[in-house]
């Protein structure tokens, strides 16, 4: 057969090669070669610039070669899969791009979901304001407070802003934006996180104040006066130093919340649920309800809980006494929705709660908060305890109120021990055992004895109630 131009010759027989008879036939065999000889061929006779012989439909091997190299070494033949091969190949393209483009989809939605989170981390963390000067005035003190007993358990003090200022004018009282502690608990959290009692402390209640520096730089002197006065003295460094002179209990933290941010906090759980025996019409506080059961929002809420002419006698005792159910509902309606435990509706109670607080420099971050309220995430309901301090009507002055003693002292080292308290919740009209003989939660002990030991006794019971009751029971 004669070579197509331009073919190279073909190599020449090596010694030992059988030479083809004079006049044998020297064209190739045309019956396709198995795909072993094929194999064979494509490895030890071609040359690499080796152009194949021409077949018989006029297609040089050269033609079919290029469709079939790639199958050639895998054992397949070329003849039948040859027109699959470009789809194959664009598939595996089509396949890895769509990858590409997958994982770049999710790389972005990762990091804007990060993004999101940090802004929203951001933003919170910024809305909480440190109270800087309440440190400093407690460490120019320090000698005079009282140690940490227990380890693990902690003291906040909640301070309830009474501020006219701003916003807050129009609930009445003058303009001159002066603070005051309309609302004051001690929350006392164990160690073993398994309770929390707040004891609230009457704004009415006479107590010795410590000499106070103002915000203007000048110094009030110790004096024994109404116990809110000492916010409105020095602010919260003021308070903390009185309620310590008064409890012996060290104040860990505080926490100096307003009027709008206890708004904000209620319409952020949708309401809280109470149940009113009468209707309330208090024209001071802004509220106006009828008996029954119902749900209050952010200014009916405010205005109930600050109430204290349009029901009941009056007084601030009774004051204390629907502050302390109304907060033992919104507790029971924050466990109740799960909202520490779901992001969605966690951060709008976190945006109003951030909002409204000034704090110490060790509760100022979102961490920080969180960490607190995590810590008290599985104290039962039922352990979440809210009381009134033993008090009684001031013998000088009865619009003032003054401590019951030795049952006050007897709370008062409870909660410094981290020794168990109980509430009651008394039926209408009995008379709390704040006012019984021989001390709240009277237990067996000689009325005579001064100083009673309360660790082979149950713990003292006094009047409030718990998150378990609500208002609603």
């Amino acid at each position: 057969m004669t070579d197509s131009a331009g073919t190279p010759p073909e190599p020449e027989h090596r010694p030992g090669d059988e030479q083809p008879p004079p006049g044998a036939d020297t064209e190739p065999d045309t019956e396709p070669a198995t795909t072993d000889d094929a194999d064979a061929d494509a490895h030890t006779d071609a040359e690499p610039d080796a152009q194949p012989p021409a077949t018989d439909d006029g297609k040089s091997d050269s033609d079919n070669h290029s469709h079939s190299h790639s199958h050639s070494h895998s054992g397949i033949d070329a003849g039948t899969d040859a027109d699959a091969e470009p789809e194959a190949v664009g598939g595996v393209k089509k396949g890895r791009r769509w990858l590409r483009w997958t994982a770049l989809g999710l790389s972005v939605a990762v990091l804007a979901a990060a993004g999101t989170g940090w802004w929203l981390y951001k933003k919170l963390d910024g809305n909480i304001h440190t109270d800087t000067s309440a440190a400093h005035e407690l460490e120019e003190y320090e000698r005079e407070r009282p140690a940490s007993l227990v380890h693990g358990a902690e003291n906040v003090l909640l301070i309830g802003s009474d501020s006219r200022a701003g916003s807050n004018s129009r609930y009445g009282g003058d303009d001159s934006g002066a603070q005051r502690s309309d609302t004051t608990i001690l929350l006392h959290l164990a160690a073993d996180r398994r309770s929390a009692t707040a004891v609230s402390l009457p704004r009415d209640l006479m107590a010795d104040i410590p000499g106070c520096g103002r915000p203007d730089g000048t110094r009030t002197n110790e004096q024994f006066a109404q116990f809110n006065w000492a916010f409105e003295f020095g602010g919260a460094a003021c308070s903390i130093r009185t309620v310590e002179k008064m409890t012996r209990v060290r104040v860990d933290h505080h926490m100096v919340i307003d009027f709008n941010g206890f708004k904000d906090m209620v319409d952020a759980v949708d309401g809280v649920e109470v149940c009113l025996k009468e209707p309330v019409d208090d024209q001071q506080a802004h509220v106006k309800l009828p008996a029954g059961r119902q749900i209050l929002h952010g200014e009916q809420a405010l205005g109930f809980v600050r109430s204290r002419h349009g029901i009941g006698d009056g007084s601030d005792t009774q004051r204390m006494d629907r502050q302390q159910q109304f907060l033992g509902s919104l507790v029971k309606k924050v466990q109740s929705n799960g909202v520490l435990l779901n992001p969605t509706r966690l951060y709008p109670v976190l945006d109003a709660a951030t909002k409204s607080i000034t704090t110490d420099a060790g509760l100022n971050t979102l961490r920080d908060l969180y960490d607190l309220v995590r810590s008290m995430r599985d104290i039962p309901t039922e352990n979440v305890q809210f009381l009134t301090v033993p008090r009684q009507p001031y013998a000088y002055d009865q619009n003032r109120d003054e401590l019951v003693q030795p049952d006050a002292d007897r709370l008062f080292r409870q909660l410094r021990e981290d020794l168990p308290v109980k509430v009651a919740v008394p039926a209408d009209g009995a008379k709390t055992n704040a006012g019984n003989k021989g001390g709240a939660g009277s237990d067996g002990d000689k009325p005579d004895d001064p100083d009673p030991s309360p660790s082979p006794s149950p713990a003292p019971t006094y009047a409030g109630t718990t998150a378990a009751s609500g208002m609603c029971g």
